[in-house]
């Protein structure tokens, strides 16, 4: 077992559920090794994640089950994510269009919307995307 500091923050992928669990599952089998927020989804208590930082990447129960390292951080607007990015999510985007359109339905979705307390929000192509790039250490050997 992985030792966990305490003092690391919790990395919460999507909501909890089937989106969470795939994402989640992603990860510990290493095809997900990007990920994608916004960037008014960070504030003063939860700033942007720096390289080199680690965070308790939890299921949807909420149980730990890996420690993430970022390895780099680039923050652009929506128009500007490459096709790097877009292939590093481990979601099986063929291109820069279909990542987009799935993380619109995902951050236009009322649940998103919610969370940030705009029942309105849409995003634009100015739109700040916080891209984060991560090695992945799971706590426990998976059967």
């Amino acid at each position: 077992m992985t030792a966990i500091d305490p003092a690391w923050p919790v990395s919460e992928y999507a909501f909890p559920g089937p989106l969470r669990d795939r994402l989640v599952a992603a990860l510990l089998d290493g095809t997900k090794t990007s990920t994608s927020s916004l960037l008014l989804e960070y504030s003063a208590k939860e700033p942007v994640p720096r390289a080199g930082e680690h965070a308790v990447v939890v299921d949807s129960a909420g149980v730990p089950v890996a420690i993430e390292t970022v390895t780099a951080v680039e923050v652009c607007r929506l128009d500007a994510v490459t096709m790097e990015h877009a292939l590093a999510e481990g979601e099986g985007f063929g291109n820069v269009a279909e990542w987009r359109a799935a993380h619109e339905e995902f951050w236009h979705s009322a649940e998103f919307r919610e969370s940030i307390g705009d029942p309105g929000f849409r995003v634009t192509e100015d739109t700040l995307v916080v891209c984060v790039r991560m090695a992945v250490r799971a706590l426990f050997a998976r059967p």
